[in-house]
């Protein structure tokens, strides 16, 4: 399946989408406006906030049908009829790497490796019979037959070495390429719509999706290149050099009860019992193989995200002085990821057991078969080496799985675990293009309001309402505070405006052609320069330095202006309430139509949110600001208040009031914003 391409979706940035969401198939409406606004200066109040390109892969196919197992199955017939399921899913997108929207080298890769498979079985055949060869000249003590065969040994040899070096050039280039293009695909559907958030809200085995785009795809990808190159090889090596055990070995005849008895091609025969017996006691002892690797795949995931979650909140940790609670919560999961790894250990031990005693026996059997027939001369010594390095290469042949079942488990439990993110993803998409489960639907705005909620309803995805029947239109140029109690849904309700919320009812309408910004509680810091910082979700040069130092001098953030360029862990530098500072120097730079700020004052005092909010009112007058907050102090830098009240069916809008100024005292910021710094309440009638 081929699946859309990225598409750049900031944390702080979003680019409302104006219209009604359109099938895939058909060319998407922004690339003219990204293109238009793309000519435009950076200072430019149209200039947009995300220029993503659409993407360039038509014909996208829809996701797989969702499957429901059979309600007559017992739980475990129902479990294994799912892991059956995901291998297949894996597959259909899989396989689309050699598809019309795969690589365009994928085919050529694989023909070239074929190629390189046959003529390298041809070079082995042609060592084994030089084995023959130079066998039977040392039997005849003939010098110049063996002086001439030394000698033709070498060009085998190079010629071997070097169609095995490029088939380990083509094999790793084709795994390199079919992963990129795999999690290029994946990642693009991850990240598509918010998915990547929305995966925290719904159901369902996709836990860690970092590690499943990261080594469970590597693995899931090499394997498979690795297994049909070593099927290939060990079905062209068997056919090849079974005949020769049969045209070599012929019949062997022994007496048995006065009678005697003649087994045909016996080496062959000989050959498929054994691999038989040690490709029967692998599958028997390695049963558990697929379980423990898919087990030990998810606790190595696990650990790794403990570990990611106590370097990122390390200050919080450091601050309460919480070592000892995390060191106990790593090593309960470390010794998940070791008890995991016992067990695993005790089946590796079994299969070597198997493996390394079938690789003992393999070279001695066939000399100990041939001996009868070398000591009555109907064999020379030639054929015994010949059928002894014949019957070595068939052993190996056959016994590629024994060899192999460990990796293959391993290939199993990871593509097990990306085809679990895989349908994950599914089921967000269907319910995209599905009217059932009942999705916020966008639109435009009619006449001047920049913002409006036509009973909108937002629930989670199994139908609970959070936020219900919400009515409201924002004039441009009003600034609006979203109070209410916590748990009323006033952040859910700016996820729904966002656009990462999809759940729900009724529609989100922005004015056409303006742009939204979100500023939230927690600002998203990116790696790199401080520049780059103050410029997500822009590129660092699309401001010149001196209107980056310029915003952040406007911020309070002066002092760090001699550090712009400088490459630092700034999300662990920053504190709070410089984080906050930094994304209202963001606004600042990007100067868009309509803000949504969330909570985006919380870390700072009074005295510095009344400084920040004042500057966004001079420096950005024509602003639309949406806030939602709990501070009544901001009721100062807004014209507007609507409350949010929680209920039993979801919370509901239960006042919109104008925010008029009046005799107050407040500082000196405020009274010089609002004249006497007071308000008053007048009820408003909502939509």
């Amino acid at each position: 399946m081929s699946e859309a391409k990225p598409r750049s979706k900031p944390a702080d940035g979003i680019k409302p989408r104006g219209a009604p969401k359109r099938r895939r198939q058909k060319p998407r409406d922004e690339r003219p406006r990204a293109e238009e606004a793309s000519k435009k200066k950076p200072g430019d109040k149209k200039a947009p906030i995300v220029e993503a390109a659409a993407p360039d892969i038509a014909g996208e196919a829809p996701p797989p049908e969702a499957v429901e197992p059979d309600p007559q199955l017992t739980p475990e017939e129902a479990e294994q009829a799912r892991k059956k399921y995901l291998l297949k899913r894996f597959w259909i997108s899989g396989r689309g790497y050699w598809g019309r929207h795969g690589d365009r080298l994928a085919w050529p890769l694989s023909a070239g490796l074929v190629i390189l498979i046959v003529v390298n079985v041809g070079f082995q055949y042609g060592i084994n019979v030089w084995n023959r060869s130079i066998f039977d000249a040392i039997e005849k003590r003939d010098a110049h037959t063996v002086y001439f065969l030394s000698a033709v040994f070498v060009p085998l040899v190079l010629g071997s070495i070097s169609l095995v070096v490029a088939q380990v050039w083509l094999r790793m280039t084709m795994q390199r390429r079919w992963r990129a293009w795999l999690t290029t695909s994946v990642i693009a559907r991850w990240l598509a719509n918010g998915r990547y958030y929305q995966l925290n809200l719904v159901k369902g085995d996709h836990q860690n999706p970092e590690a499943r785009l990261s080594e469970d795809l590597r693995v899931a990808t090499e394997s498979p290149v690795d297994f049909v190159a070593g099927v290939i090889v060990a079905t062209l090596s068997a056919s090849t050099f079974i005949v020769v055990l049969w045209t070599i070995g012929g019949a062997l005849s022994f007496p048995l009860g006065g009678s005697t008895i003649t087994v045909p091609g016996f080496l062959v025969i000989t050959a498929v019992i054994y691999a038989a017996i040690t490709s029967t006691s692998m599958f028997v002892i390695g049963r558990d193989f697929v379980r423990l690797s898919e087990e030990k795949n998810q606790t190595e995931a696990e650990f790794r995200y403990v570990l990611t979650r106590v370097r990122e909140n390390g200050e919080s940790i450091a601050l309460l002085g919480g070592e000892e609670e995390e060191r106990s919560g790593i090593d309960r999961t470390f010794a998940g990821v070791l008890k995991r790894w016992a067990q695993l250990t005790g089946q590796h031990m079994r299969t070597a057991l198997v493996s390394q005693g079938s690789s003992l026996f393999a070279p001695v059997v066939p000399v100990l078969l041939c001996a009868p027939k070398f000591l009555e001369g109907s064999m020379s010594l030639g054929q015994v080496m010949q059928a002894a390095s014949a019957f070595a290469i068939v052993q190996s042949s056959f016994g590629w799985l024994v060899d192999n079942y460990p990796r293959l488990a391993d290939w199993n439990a990871s593509a097990r675990r990306i085809a679990s993110l895989m349908m994950s993803l599914d089921g967000l998409e269907r319910a995209e293009q599905s009217d059932e489960l009942g999705r916020i639907k966008r639109g435009e705005t009619k006449g001047d309001a920049m913002l409006s909620l036509d009973n909108l309803s937002v629930t989670l995805d199994d139908g609970t309402s959070v936020v219900k029947e919400t009515e409201v239109a924002v004039e441009s140029g009003e600034r609006v505070l979203v109070s209410g109690e916590s748990g009323s849904g006033k952040s859910t309700l700016v996820r729904a405006i966002a656009g990462l919320w999809p759940w729900g009812s009724g529609s989100v309408n922005f004015h056409p052609d303006r742009r939204l910004f979100m500023l939230p509680q927690r600002p998203y810091i990116p790696s790199g320069t401080l520049r780059r910082v103050v410029a997500y979700p822009a590129a660092a040069d699309k401001w010149k330095l001196d209107q980056i130092k310029a915003a952040l001098d406007k911020v309070g953030l002066g002092y760090l202006a001699g550090r712009i360029k400088e490459e630092a862990p700034w999300d662990q530098t920053l504190s709070g309430g410089e984080k906050q500072r930094v994304a209202f120097a963001r606004l600042l730079l990007h100067r868009p139509d309509i803000v949504v700020l969330d909570e985006a004052t919380s870390a700072l005092d009074e005295k510095s949110q009344d400084q920040m909010m004042a500057t966004v009112i001079r420096e950005l007058p024509e602003v639309t600001i949406l806030s939602v907050a709990h501070r009544a102090e901001l009721e100062a830098f807004h014209t507007r208040k609507i409350t949010l009240e929680r209920h039993k069916g979801g919370a509901k809008l239960v006042r919109d009031i104008d925010l008029v100024p009046r005799n107050r005292k407040r500082g000196l910021l405020t009274r010089a914003l609002w004249g006497s710094g007071t308000t008053t309440e007048k009820p408003r009638k909502t939509k």
